[in-house]
């Protein structure tokens, strides 16, 4: 086989993970339906809680099981460092944990909680309401408030139309008229 048909197989390859949706707690909820036959986490609370899934992953927030040996390497001849460095790499672990702080920091400490849990470590929700001490079965309520929230600050969905414009935040005390007027100090 030649050598660039190989390459093009590979590269298709990796341009299509396979995902494993047994795998997240929100893909089971995604797939679960409620009494009225809607999924319980609508798309945009489910592309939220992954892309937070993603970023703490790539990020590498997630606890270490075993010895961390990428400090232990040859000592023998190493290539100058180029595109796709460790540097880069660096840069973008640390633009990653920038990310998944600014998003944790928007949902606030509440409900950050139940996402690092369910979204990030993939515990069940089970497991997060006895952790959290809330009472059975709110804690499903509590994750759809917080991926709604999640999903707000990414901008996704249905989400990001119920947000406020800025604009319509802004309040003064002047009349609809009123123009305030600025002096330049002289110099």
């Amino acid at each position: 086989m030649p050598v660039a048909t190989k390459k093009k197989q590979l590269t298709s390859a990796r341009q299509q993970p396979t995902l494993n949706p047994a795998e997240s707690p929100i893909a089971w909820l995604r797939r679960r339906k409620d009494k009225d036959g809607e999924p319980m986490i609508s798309q945009s609370q489910f592309d939220a809680g992954e892309r937070l899934r993603a970023d703490f992953w790539f990020a590498q927030m997630t606890p270490r099981v075993t010895a961390n040996w990428s400090a232990v390497g040859s000592t023998g001849r190493r290539r100058k460092s180029g595109a796709g460095s460790s540097s880069d790499m660096l840069d973008n672990v640390a633009a990653a944990r920038g990310r998944v702080g600014r998003a944790l920091a928007v949902v606030g400490p509440e409900l950050a909680g139940v996402l690092i849990d369910v979204c990030c470590h993939l515990k069940g929700l089970e497991a997060a309401e006895r952790e959290a001490g809330w009472p059975q079965r709110s804690g499903k309520v509590v994750l759809q408030l917080a991926l709604s929230r999640l999903a707000r600050h990414y901008g996704l969905g249905e989400s990001a139309s119920h947000a406020t414009p800025r604009a319509a935040q802004v309040r003064h005390w002047g009349s609809d008229d009123y123009h305030p007027v600025f002096e330049m100090p002289s110099e």
